[in-house]
């Protein structure tokens, strides 16, 4: 059997590639972000037949673990032991340890072992490498035959018992996300933000074009003097913060005798699709620092932010301390990236073409939708987040379970193009937030180094989207006294972790030095949340304790409507 030539190779590999991104391929295609697949793949066979050696290797080996696979089923006698069932998740089922589809995951398993080898042999360096490792895995995802209804056992077996009611269910699921434009992930009736999501009582005090400010009512008879005030990712709604009462990351700090404030940010309309990254620091985090501080007496703030809310509220800050203002006496950043030296494989996205493509999109204003940031971070973890759905909800047609994250999840936002295109030209392209005095925002030079007062930076070390080393070396940025703490799980499950679930660990080092993992041979790890300790050292910045107030806002900003308002409500499409 000989060897694919580079071309055959290259059009079966674009082929996969395009059915599987379909149109954000297309678009991430015509703006250079990623290169075609036929071609980068001709590179990567080009590349590797200047080592004729290698070549002939792989493939030999490729093919005779193919063929002994195949004997072991078809050549040996009828009572010969067959090769073990393949461990992967996807193949656990017992209707998998039948011959015929034993056969069809072993023989899938062998191939994207060589697939993987393959890429891993490229001569490419950097980004082109990152993109080739990025769409082989895309690839063979999409290849498993447990995406497939004519090899997936279980699909098959299902149809069989139920006269065919289970495929019937399945094509309609097919046509309600079709119309809705994405994968349903969880039961989405079983929700509703503010009868079971974002329940904890309080009230809007202000709200502008960007935001609307919530205070939550007290349920300690006392509070400390300074509120905290939380800045979430605009990208997503701020109730990731405030799901269940259970697992309420806000209902906690409320517990802990916190003035709670909470930043909501609008879900973009078409008229704000020329709104900046200044407007959401002065409209948004500014305005929100201001009118906390007034409510509570002048005091300052505690601030918290979560992922990209954590990158607004650091430039705030660094912008309010330029001026020789001191808003807050604690910073608390959550899954945060200051410094872009290594955004893992979001870099795939991300190149000077794509963007200038994008700012050309976005010239005259428009809209980012939130769809499109939502399937960009579910193709990271399309195992998880993609196909798992697929094969569930279409083969087999089941109803996903409840499950308030992925309801979040798919309650996107929209943002303003201009914003997004200053955001990933300034931090993810050119990475100039890391430079003192790179950057101007609102008419300040900007120097993260300004940003004295004691910080908490927590990392999470399975994160896809803000790498734990990343988040370690942004801290380094900031000019005051820092604690770094590592939480286990990832990106939203390393954060939305509450003690009374006794979930996970994390890890906590009293020293800083350069390199993340000389800090984390040095850290002590500790099982259960990170939120006591988190409250413990947010406890010795909270000041003196007072009286809570028995009603929300003041005379200047008297409280409106009940949260979570109107803002947080909005499903734009």
């Amino acid at each position: 059997m000989s060897s694919p030539s580079p071309d055959q190779f290259a059009a079966a590999y674009a082929a996969w590639s395009r059915m599987l991104l379909g149109d954000t391929a297309a678009k991430l295609g015509s703006a250079g972000a990623l290169p075609d697949p036929a071609e980068m793949m001709k590179r990567c066979v080009e590349g590797m037949a200047g080592d004729s050696g290698q070549w002939l290797e792989l493939n030999s080996r490729f093919y005779r673990q193919q063929l002994e696979l195949w004997q072991a089923y078809v050549g040996a006698a009828q009572d010969a032991p067959k090769p073990a069932p393949p461990q992967d998740r996807r193949f656990r089922a017992p209707e998998w340890q039948e011959p015929y589809f034993s056969y069809l995951a072993n023989a899938y398993l062998l191939s994207a072992r060589w697939l993987e080898e393959t890429a891993a042999a490229a001569k490419l360096e950097g980004q082109a490498r990152q993109k080739l490792q990025f769409y082989t895995r895309q690839m063979i995802d999409a290849l498993s035959p447990a995406n497939f209804p004519w090899t997936n056992p279980e699909a098959i077996r299902l149809a069989a018992a139920t006269d065919g009611e289970s495929l019937n269910r399945g094509l309609k699921n097919l046509a309600a996300d079709i119309e809705k434009g994405g994968v349903t992930m969880t039961d989405e009736a079983a929700f509703e933000v503010g009868r079971n999501l974002a329940v904890t009582p309080g009230a809007v005090v202000f709200e502008n074009d960007f935001m609307q400010l919530i205070q939550y009512a007290p349920l300690t008879a006392t509070v400390f003097e300074r509120p905290l005030l939380i800045v979430p990712p605009c990208i997503n709604k701020y109730y990731i913060l405030d799901l269940q009462p259970e697992n309420s990351f806000v209902h906690h700090a409320v517990e802990q005798g916190h003035t709670v404030f909470m930043l909501s940010w609008r879900n973009m309309p078409p008229e704000m699709g020329t709104a900046t990254w200044d407007d959401y620091l002065q409209q948004g985090v500014m305005q929100a620092l201001a009118v906390a501080s007034d409510i509570c007496g002048g005091a300052q703030v505690n601030a918290l932010g979560f992922c990209v809310g954590g990158t607004l509220l650091a430039c705030a800050l660094a912008v309010l301390r330029a001026r020789g203002e001191n808003p807050a006496a604690s910073l608390t950043l959550l899954t945060t990236m200051l410094d872009f030296s290594d955004t893992g494989e979001l870099s795939v996205f991300v190149d000077e073409a794509y963007v200038a493509a994008r700012e050309s999109e976005f010239a005259g204003g428009g809209l980012l939708r939130g769809r499109e940031l939502a399937l960009t971070f579910a193709s990271l973890r399309a195992n998880d987040l993609i196909w798992p759905y697929v094969v569930n909800n279409y083969l087999k047609g089941h109803t996903p379970p409840p499950f308030d994250l992925l309801y979040w999840n798919s309650d996107g936002a929209n943002l303003p193009g201009a914003m997004y295109c200053q955001y990933i030209r300034q931090t993810y392209l050119e990475n100039r937030l890391r430079e003192p005095g790179a950057l101007e925002m609102c008419g300040t030079p900007l120097d993260l180094g300004r940003v004295d007062m004691p910080v908490y930076v927590l990392a999470a070390r399975e994160d896809h989207i803000v790498p734990w080393r990343t988040a370690y070396g942004s801290a380094a940025l900031l000019g005051g006294p820092r604690q770094f703490v590592l939480a286990a799980s990832g990106h939203i499950a390393g954060v939305i972790n509450p003690p009374a679930a006794g979930k996970r660990s994390h890890w906590v080092g009293s020293d800083l030095p350069p390199e993340a993992e000389a800090w984390l041979a040095r850290a002590e790890s500790r099982s259960g949340s990170w939120w006591p300790h988190w409250a413990a050292w947010l406890a010795g910045f909270g000041g003196a304790k007072a009286r809570a107030s028995s009603a929300p806002g003041n005379a200047r900003h008297p409280p409106g409507e009940a949260a979570p308002g109107r803002y947080v409500r909005e499903r734009l499409p």
